[in-house]
């Protein structure tokens, strides 16, 4: 990248950010660790709540971690209503977020406070550099968690739709992990990419892979024979199985279902090709496929990344800590993302 980028990671918990300077020592950039905005939003839900407001929120498509905190908030016996465009970051089906109890409506009810919602608002990275000291950035590079558009509540059928035809259609080419233009079902990467104007999307557990791949020695394994990539999140458990620029297997879980032996098993079994989709579906998670072609190889190398990574310490496992900082991962993950989209090396 020869421009100044802003990479965030958006998660469930923080949002993890890198001001790439092109020619810069990554060591010498900025870096954030940030609450997420889902988090921001959900405080400032609580602070009105307790003030016994009701609640107007507007904006756009963006992560839903606010919920629990809105459903308290009416509970109380409070209001809210929502903008049809907000409404999207509850639920893609109307119908249910109307049960919820919020009143859907294109303009914000008289006496309600409002609240923006958005994963990515210009103005608060506007004044947020500006009190560091740095301009606002010529591109972005931003990924989230993307669940597809899915109104009949299929949601996890539907993320794993996106994966499969990744593995597919796409090949598991690395390139096409991020995006100018998101598919037309991920709704909330569309949103953000309409927020950050010039840049690129993706979502954060392909984010994850590409920062496993930005350590050299990590890179290289993955030519020479197949490795394992493992991202512990907070609300999600992402695998990967990488063979010479490919990805020729996925396996997707909640975290919150898992422990470090029962992730052990799984992943073991996923490397071998014998873990089904209906066996991480039926224990609740999202899926698993691995493509025919990884027969050969073992995949045995395993390396870690993600914040609850450390429920499988003391496996046969490799922490990874890219670029000096695994919690930016992410972020350097985008950096080697972009340079593989516009079909240039990343140095």
């Amino acid at each position: 990248m020869d421009l100044v980028t802003l990479c965030l990671d958006i998660g469930s918990g923080t949002q993890d950010v890198l001001y790439y300077l092109p020619g810069e020592e990554l060591e010498n950039c900025s870096k954030f660790i940030l609450p997420s905005p889902a988090r921001l939003v959900s405080r400032r839900i609580f602070i009105l709540s307790n003030q016994k407001k009701s609640i107007y929120l507007y904006g756009h498509n963006m992560g839903g971690g606010f919920a629990r905190t809105l459903r308290r908030h009416m509970q109380n016996g409070l209001k809210a209503a929502v903008h049809p465009e907000a409404a999207f970051a509850l639920s893609d089906s109307m119908s249910r977020v109307r049960d919820m109890g919020l009143q859907i409506t294109d303009k914000c009810p008289p006496g309600y406070a409002p609240i923006y919602l958005t994963d990515f608002d210009p103005g608060f990275w506007q004044g947020f550099l500006a009190q560091t000291g740095l301009d606002y950035p010529q591109f972005v590079l931003a990924s989230v968690q993307d669940h597809g558009f899915h109104p009949d509540g299929s949601n996890r059928l539907g993320r794993f739709s996106v994966w499969d035809r990744f593995l597919s259609q796409d090949q598991g080419r690395l390139e096409k992990l991020i995006f100018d233009v998101p598919p037309e079902e991920m709704t909330r990467l569309a949103s953000l990419k309409k927020c950050i104007g010039a840049g690129l999307v993706c979502d954060t557990g392909a984010a994850a892979l590409l920062g496993a791949l930005f350590v050299p020695e990590v890179d290289d394994m993955s030519r020479e024979r197949g490795i394992c990539v493992v991202n512990v999140g907070n609300s999600h458990t992402t695998a990967f199985l990488v063979l010479r620029n490919r990805v020729l297997g996925i396996y997707e879980h909640h975290t919150a279902l898992l422990d470090g032996q029962k992730l052990w098993e799984q992943l073991k079994s996923f490397r071998s090709g014998k873990l089904t989709n209906e066996q991480v579906f039926q224990d609740q998670g999202h899926g698993c496929r691995v493509l025919e072609e990884s027969s050969a190889t073992d995949f045995k190398p395993t390396f870690l990344l993600g914040p609850r990574r450390r429920i499988l310490a003391g496996f046969d496992a490799h922490f990874l800590c890219p670029g000096g900082d695994m919690m930016l991962a992410g972020c350097f993950g985008m950096l080697k993302g972009a340079a593989l989209f516009q079909g240039q090396p990343w140095y």
